[in-house]
């Protein structure tokens, strides 16, 4: 008998997987933003609309919070060349670096952490290649090679190793929008707009809060007419890709990510009749403050079935991918079976998924 028989569905890994086509994958933004697809399911009463985002407030009950996460994506993506230490010429071969977080200190740190590919060693040094022709190039340096292509490195320009707001300022001048590797194209000028939430404010995010990108400044205007909003902050980090790799789900170490919100977006959530969280980020922000009550720190929720929903009462989301910690959570709040359920039937009902696709509101 497997150690795993007499163990819930719901703990199982393999529970959560599901056959998606390719041709399912959105490859590209709706333009407008409010055209994306929008299925709405009413757990009380089992009921399933299938709108678009122009509907959207129709269906949120009166009274509700609705809750934003007005973090920025960062140009995280950027790309070198290698310089030779004998010769110090350039390598023709680009090295495509994918920028993570500091390590330190927000603010102080000179140390971050990176994605690299293509071969490199502890003491090796690129150049960021849109730099090269200006008067100060920017030079990163490897310090640490960890694993999964992971390194610790320095970026450092006029001979001074930058700090973390002026690495911002050079990735917002060099960088690329980080789309996700599902995406099967190269980033345009038109995903510097698309890719990011017409509210986002704080830079910090190397990937989007999706559930965001739905709407626009005239229909957030529209939602500010009719509800009351409140803004948290949490940086989406790269562990939102991360696989489970743990049969038993409740054994995966999840990922942190950066999170503050203010004393007023705290006294509107004490107080509140219903919350709405626009997007997962959201709503295991909400759930983290609510258990631990710091304005700031490093969210470590993780939200399967049996682990309870203290403040989020309805839930904006995009559809996502097999075995991953953000079905989970949706799996949560409605269920897994019903989550695979609602799952395919908006395939069959020609819904587009991941990031740049179409939502299920969750009321």
């Amino acid at each position: 008998m497997s150690q795993y028989s007499l163990i819930s569905n719901d703990f199982l890994l393999e529970s959560y997987d599901y056959t998606l086509p390719q041709n399912a994958i959105a490859q590209n933004p709706a333009n407008p933003r409010e055209s994306a697809k929008l299925l709405v399911y009413e757990r009380q009463s089992g009921r399933i609309t299938h709108s678009n985002f122009y509907h959207f407030c129709d269906f949120i009950p009166q009274g509700t919070l609705i809750v934003l996460n007005d973090t920025k994506v960062i140009q995280a993506r950027i790309y070198a060349h290698k310089i030779n230490s004998l010769t110090q010429g350039l390598s023709q071969k680009h090295y495509e670096i994918f920028f993570h977080k500091p390590l330190d200190s927000i603010n102080q740190s000179t140390l971050f952490l990176a994605q690299i590919k293509g071969r490199v060693k502890k003491g090796d040094r690129l150049i960021i290649a849109d730099s090269i022709s200006t008067q100060a190039s920017i030079i990163v340096e490897i310090k640490e090679c960890l694993t999964n292509g992971l390194r610790i490195v320095k970026f450092i320009q006029n001979n001074q190793d930058l700090n973390y707001p002026l690495v911002l300022n050079m990735l917002e001048k060099y960088g690329h929008i980080p789309l996700p590797p599902y995406i099967k194209r190269n980033d345009e000028k038109s995903d510097v707009l698309f890719y990011q939430s017409v509210f986002a404010n704080h830079l910090g995010s190397i990937a989007a809060p999706t559930a965001s990108l739905h709407f626009s400044e005239k229909s957030l205007e529209s939602m500010r007419k009719h509800f009351e909003l409140c803004f948290i902050t949490l940086h989406v980090g790269a562990g939102t890709f991360m696989s489970v790799e743990s049969a038993d789900i409740r054994h995966h170490n999840i990922h942190t990510e950066s999170y503050s919100l203010s004393i007023e977006s705290a006294k509107a959530l004490q107080k509140a009749n219903k919350v709405l969280c626009v997007g997962t980020t959201s709503a295991r922000c909400v759930e983290h403050y609510m258990r631990h009550k710091a304005l700031n720190g490093e969210c470590d929720i993780f939200l399967y079935p049996s682990v309870k929903f203290e403040r989020v009462d309805y839930l904006l989301t995009n559809f996502h991918l097999p075995k991953s910690t953000l079905l989970m959570l949706v799996s949560a709040m409605i269920g897994r079976e019903k989550c695979l359920e609602l799952y395919q039937l908006a395939l069959q009902q020609g819904y587009r998924f991941y990031s740049y696709g179409d939502g299920m509101l969750i009321l």
